[in-house]
């Protein structure tokens, strides 16, 4: 009797490698499908924008891009998207201005300068103020920030009024103004931007940071020239992240702003709006007309919020370690 040759080694790890070659293309083929999925979503939401903002500004008696006035349902529609784009902006950059070096510093500080037994628990601390609603935020503003700012938007004016922008021509007035949901904005996007850059800085090579000690550099020393150079295109990716947060924030600014239609460039004046705002506020009491007229700034706000994520994307493309 011939006995049957050994099963070998490659003959037993056959089957797994064939199995974990199907799991490979159900996988690729799962996460292909989702994200073209995704693009479709995406390009039905701008095909549906874009359709009912063409009805919209086909009937528009005004310039879109100029025009304060927002009365679409009027006998003669007019409306604009002046007020709502700088209101929308100016409020982001006071937000962002406000909360990018205040995260950049907590980010330092839980991930090289406090204890593991401190820093842990405030990293936990910080992270819990992204799941605060925004409603919460609002109502927090409207009750106590915009009662306690007066002196604040006072001292602005008194030391800073010579730059025209800090300077009020109301004064004694509610404080519902852009600089306000400024403050309150950056509060709501602090966590987010903080999560992200402390990450980014947990990241920098180790080596990096030793060789710079060694050189007899001092912990701040080092933090300049390993650990920001590193982490620029984070904090940037993070602040634009942040940006898109408040570009698009709805309840809290409805809350605590005082919308009009008059243009400043005073931002201690109450009044301004933003597109979300302004979405919130108008949408249900609005005709089918003045609900297109909606859909057109929702369509703007769509385009800004998708190139300020592009932009982000470009910039960590640039940065081929961080990228990988």
């Amino acid at each position: 009797m011939t006995s049957s040759p050994p099963a070998t080694s490659a003959g037993r790890d056959r089957r797994p490698r064939r199995d974990s070659r199907v799991g490979d293309k159900i996988f690729f083929n799962l996460s292909r499908g989702s994200g073209i999925l995704l693009l479709v979503i995406m390009a039905a939401i701008a095909g549906f924008l874009a359709y009912r903002s063409g009805l919209a500004l086909s009937k528009d008696e005004g310039n879109f891009l100029t025009t304060f006035e927002w009365t679409p349902d009027a006998p003669k529609p007019v409306f604009g998207i002046a007020v709502l784009a700088f209101g929308t902006v100016i409020s982001a950059l006071v937000a962002m201005a406000i909360a990018v070096p205040v995260a950049i510093g907590v980010a330092l500080f839980i991930s090289h300068y406090a204890p593991r037994r401190i820093a842990q628990p405030f990293a936990y601390l910080v992270d819990l103020l992204a799941a605060v609603p925004s409603i919460v935020y609002g109502l927090w503003g409207a009750l106590y920030l915009v009662p306690h700012i007066n002196g604040l938007t006072a001292w602005m004016d008194q030391y800073l009024g010579w730059t025209y922008v800090f300077k009020t021509t109301m004064p004694g007035a509610t404080p519902r103004n852009l600089f306000t949901v400024g403050i309150l904005l950056a509060i709501m996007v602090l966590p987010i931007i903080t999560a992200v850059t402390r990450e980014v800085f947990r990241q920098v090579p180790r080596m990096h940071e030793e060789a710079a000690l060694a050189l007899g550099a001092t912990r701040w020393e080092m933090i300049r020239t390993a650990v920001l150079p590193f982490g620029r295109p984070g904090i940037i990716s993070a602040s634009m992240l942040g940006l898109g947060r408040a570009l698009g924030e709805t309840i809290a600014v409805a809350t605590v702003l005082s919308a009009n239609n008059v243009l400043s460039l005073h931002i201690l004046d109450p009044g301004g709006g933003t597109f979300a705002q302004n979405i919130a506020l108008k949408f249900g009491e609005a005709l089918p007309f003045g609900r297109d007229a909606l859909m057109a700034s929702g369509l703007v706000l769509f385009v800004i919020t998708l190139l300020v994520n592009g932009a982000a994307r470009l910039i960590i493309a640039r940065r081929k370690e961080y990228s990988a």
